[in-house]
Order: C-alpha cells, then structure tokens, then sequence
C-alpha cells in the first residue's frame, strides 16, 4: 500500500466505539487541508446502515453512510478504518464481520483504530499481520489471536493493513500520512498548531504507567518494572535485577516476554530514551551529560539509539522544538 497516495478514509463505526480516537484521526485530515491551502483530503462516517452510530460517551458522528459496494458519487474510500472502543467484542456481530470480510475481498485497504484491531482479527483478517491495539486489551487478544503479531507501537502498517492504538495515538498516526503525502513541513504544521511538542514515530511504546500494565497477578514484574524505573542509570541492569528478584536472566525475560510482548533489555532502552528526550527539552546540558545520566555507556550509541527511536538527534532536539515554537507566528504573517 502506498501511503502517499491515500486521499480519502473511510471510518466503519461500531457501537460504543471511542470518539476521542476517530476525532483526532478526523481533525488531523481537516487541519492538514487548511495548513496546505487546498482540499487534500476527505473523509466519510460508515455503518451497517445509514443511521448515526452513538460513541461511547454518548455522542454520534453524522452524516453517516451504510457501508456497501461503490456506487456513483459515493466510491469507497482508498482505506477504511475500523473505530472500536469500549466491550468491543459484545458489539461485532456476523454482519460486522461479512462486511469486512467482503470488502477484503474487493481489495479495500483496511485498518483500526483503538479496538477495532479485534474486529479484523475475528474476521480472519489480520492473521500473519503485525497489528496494535490499545495496551488495555493486549493481553485478551494476543491470547485469542494467537496467529497475528501483536505489537506495542503507536501504530502499525504491515501491507495493506494500518492498526493503531487508541486515545490520540491515531493523531500521530495521521501525521505520519500527512508527512508522507504533503511532507514534513505541512506535517510540523499541523502538529504544532494541535500544540503537540513533536510527531511520535510508529515504533515507540504506548507510554502507560508501568503498575497499569501489570495485572495484579503479576506482583514480582511489577516489582521488576518499578526497580528498573528507580535505576536506569545503571549498567547490566536486567542482569542486577534478575539476581535482586531471585530469577535467572532468562526467566526474567520470559516474565517480560509474556506479558509485555518485550525485552528486560528494550524496555530499559526505552524508558532511558524518553528520559532523556524529557532532560534534553528541559534543561541545558551536554548531550554526552545526558547520555550518562540516562544509563547509555557512549555518547555514540546514544545518538544512534535516540536518532533510531525518535527519527532525529539529540542534538535537533532543542532545534526542533525552537521550530515548532517559530512556526506559528510565521505562519500567522504568511
């Protein structure tokens, strides 16, 4: 799939379905037509039928398409997205599912958004996908779907298929859409004018408090993860705190493995990075200070992780923000 060419989306929603999520999507379509000065984009609200499907907090989006064959004016769009939310495996039915099902079969691109990502996996339709679902039902579907590879990423485009996360994780998902069709600088735009601080790239974590992530069940990874957090300055870490828990390496990376879907190892990495990105936008120190402080043995490699995470340096970091902080008032006097 070619994503520079996607010009109208579709939104397939379903009941109870989480409006934050297909508004961000929406809004970052409309602002990316107003900051590039000409209609770039659509977009359309889909249904079994024509009536307005109500949101979880009780609101609906109209007016509201039933989602069927292409008919003169009204094609499909170039991508649907599926907008799940709240109990969503109570609310797909059969009919949800042929849908789906038949517009695959049409050659539709399809995609989710929040726990939409089940309704495609139930219909068969992401099996041997690499996918993203909001962290809440992680753990139920990468235990009922054992056939797709469920990710902890923002958002995820594997083929012909775009999963995303829920909250406004599909805003930065969009945003990388927009940059990929209009460029960076209508992309920065957009993001600065919705006030964002910076453009989250597709592969970084949903950033969840880590006693969220853990099921009460689970007390001794919890314990893992809140002695990791107090620490990350120090080296060998996973190996310190395997020994500290009673565990072997190995164990600890299969506790983290299996309920996490990652490394002792990438889950330090990460957290390192994003304390780092924080002292770098806060403060005034050396990148190397920054890299030690934050537990990475060499400046180098701390470069090439934090370029790797993020898409930029360290060192554009400040440079980037400065931008973004300029960009609105030149765009005020353009």
């Amino acid at each position: 799939m070619n994503i520079a060419r996607l010009a109208h989306f579709g939104f397939f929603t379903l009941p109870d379905y989480s409006m934050i999520a297909v508004a961000s999507a929406i809004e970052a379509l409309r602002m990316a037509n107003r900051c590039a000065g000409r209609p770039i984009y659509s977009w359309t609200i889909h249904a079994l039928n024509d009536t307005p499907v109500p949101a979880s907090n009780g609101m609906a989006i109209s007016p509201t398409r039933k989602l069927g064959r292409a008919t003169p004016p009204d094609p499909l769009p170039d991508l649907l997205f599926v907008c799940g939310g709240v109990d969503v495996r109570s609310v797909v039915g059969q009919p949800h599912l042929a849908a789906l099902s038949r517009l695959a079969r049409e050659g539709v691109a399809l995609g989710a958004l929040c726990t939409g990502t089940f309704a495609l996996a139930e219909a068969g339709l992401l099996d041997g996908y690499r996918c993203a679902v909001h962290w809440e039902d992680a753990a139920a579907m990468r235990e009922a779907f054992p056939a797709i590879e469920l990710v902890n990423e923002l958002f995820v485009l594997d083929r012909n298929r775009l999963t995303c996360t829920g909250g406004i994780g599909p805003l930065d998902m969009m945003l990388h859409l927009i940059e990929a069709k209009l460029g960076r600088v209508i992309a920065e735009h957009v993001a600065v004018t919705f006030i964002l601080d910076r453009i989250r790239p597709s592969g970084e974590r949903q950033p969840i408090a880590a006693g969220d992530r853990v099921t009460p069940d689970q007390p001794v990874l919890a314990r893992a993860m809140a002695m990791i957090e107090s620490r990350l300055d120090e080296p060998a870490l996973p190996t310190a705190i395997a020994a500290e828990l009673g565990l072997s390496l190995r164990q600890l990376q299969r506790l983290f493995r299996a309920h996490l879907n990652e490394t002792p190892a990438g889950f330090i990495k990460s957290l390192r990075l994003h304390r780092a990105q924080t002292m770098l936008q806060a403060r005034d120190l050396p990148v190397t200070a920054v890299a030690m402080a934050c537990g990475f043995g060499s400046s180098a490699y701390f470069a090439s992780a934090y370029r790797a995470h993020f898409g930029y340096s360290p060192r554009a970091e400040r440079q980037l923000r400065a931008i973004a902080a300029v960009a609105p008032r030149t765009a005020s006097l353009a």
